[in-house]
């Protein structure tokens, strides 16, 4: 369970770098280039004040925003607003001349400026929010260690915890959508048909959901999964201690959710049911051996279809990204 993918890589603090030594710079050159400009670009033969000025308001901006990503690349995660801000201004000003441009406000010559400082920039920066936002999922998504102590306390229908079951022999720990879900119940399907395989590899079936235990004995029944060992879970508090998040809507009722939920619900004859907990509940498959998690998959999306014999086995074993702890 190490952070060290949380660190920023070595590529966002040269960006950044680069950024504000560029932009400082570049508002020095403005500074003594302004009369210069105004002629160059167009403004007049003779310098306006107003437009110097103006110039001049621009190389303060970018000099603060230069010094802003120098401090900012020591950290580019943890200063991600900063990284935001810079990428929303260069956007603006981008937009700003580009429309003067076209209205005949500006010179032509001033696209080569929203090429340089727009363009060259703004792809940069939004790859570092994209890992700065990954690098946040990953961080939630990782389970402190007295965090699964505690969590592995829980007890199960039988009245034994995860962590006395995983010292007996690997726990295959799988959390449930709701039972009304039709990928819940793909997925039952599923752990029935492997569930004497996965026991031939030595491991025991433990199911999460957040049904009440009386309702979920008969549910479970129908799949032929009643003497499975289970913890009803209906306030999520297991859930989130294994880092599963509640999910977004594109995760649940994204477009690959409808065909799935299609292939799962009509041709695979799962059907739906009501909704009994939390609909954007994210599940997750968890193997447990002497208290330590050995694998994991984490559920990107409601319609993934993990391999749970995989799992146990470690052969053909390719978890989502961010899945392992």
């Amino acid at each position: 369970m190490s952070t060290a993918a949380q660190r920023p890589p070595t590529w966002t603090r040269i960006v950044l770098q680069s950024a504000g030594i560029y932009n400082v710079a570049a508002a020095a050159g403005i500074v003594v280039m302004a009369e210069w400009l105004d002629r160059r670009l167009g403004a007049s033969a003779v310098p306006s004040p107003l437009m110097t000025e103006g110039w001049h308001a621009l190389a303060v901006w970018m000099a603060v925003f230069g010094l802003g990503f120098l401090l900012a690349a020591r950290d580019a995660y943890r200063h991600w607003p900063v990284v935001l801000m810079g990428l929303l201004s260069k956007a603006g000003t981008g937009l700003w001349i580009g429309w003067d441009i076209t209205r005949g406000r500006a010179p032509e010559l001033m696209w080569w400026w929203i090429a340089v400082d727009t363009l060259a920039w703004g792809i940069p920066f939004l790859a570092i929010l994209q890992s700065a936002y990954e690098a946040n999922l990953a961080r939630r998504r990782t389970i402190a260690p007295e965090v699964l102590r505690f969590a592995l306390r829980r007890k199960t229908n039988y009245s034994v915890t995860l962590d006395e079951l995983s010292r007996l022999s690997p726990v295959l720990l799988v959390f449930l959508r709701h039972m009304g879900c039709t990928f819940c119940r793909e997925a039952l399907a599923d752990l029935a048909a492997m569930r004497q395989q996965i026991e031939r590899e030595g491991a025991r079936l433990v199911l999460v959901h957040m049904s009440p235990e009386e309702s979920a004995s008969r549910f479970f029944a129908r799949y032929g999964l009643e003497d499975v060992q289970r913890i009803s879970d209906p306030e999520r508090t297991l859930y989130r201690a294994f880092g599963l998040p509640r999910g977004r809507f594109g995760d649940v009722l994204g477009p690959k959710v409808w065909w799935r939920g299609f292939q799962a619900g009509v041709l695979g004859r799962h059907g739906v049911g009501p909704l009994m907990g939390d609909g954007f509940q994210m599940p997750g498959v968890f193997l447990l051996f002497h208290g330590e998690i050995l694998r994991s998959y984490r559920h990107q999306s409601a319609a993934d279809r993990p391999d749970y014999l995989a799992l146990v086995t470690g052969k053909n074993y390719a978890a989502p990204e961010f899945s392992d702890c």
